[in-house]
């Protein structure tokens, strides 16, 4: 069982930033890719970001792309989810994952971190 643990979820405005952090096991962090996936109130679970196994590519939802950037430090066994210019509609509870296919079907989910934007 891989065990992935989120943080750095809260409250702010609309336009303020957040960054999410997600502790990986250690064998876990250098062999897979990794994502952001997120789940607001009555909505299915969607896909936010992704980065592979080394950082070296990057994958962004429409939604966020040019606001969230994902990161990883492979060293820190952590994976980043950089949130800015926040809107009301990305709040959602987001939840870490990883596996050999990320975004498509992952293999492994962390607890879910809240993030909550007002207007």
């Amino acid at each position: 069982q891989v065990q992935l643990v989120e943080s750095g979820g809260g409250s702010v405005q609309a336009g303020g930033s957040l960054r999410l952090s997600c502790l990986v096991p250690v064998r876990t962090c250098s062999s897979y890719a990794m994502g952001w996936f997120r789940q607001a109130p009555g909505k299915e679970r969607r896909f936010v970001a992704s980065i592979s196994w080394n950082g070296g590519s990057t994958y962004y939802a429409d939604s966020v792309k040019g606001r969230f950037t994902i990161s990883r430090d492979n060293a820190k066994n952590t994976v980043y989810l950089q949130m800015n210019s926040l809107k009301p509609e990305d709040t959602a509870v987001y939840y870490c994952a990883a596996g050999s296919r990320v975004v498509t079907g992952p293999d492994y989910w962390g607890q879910g971190t809240q993030v909550t934007v007002s207007s």
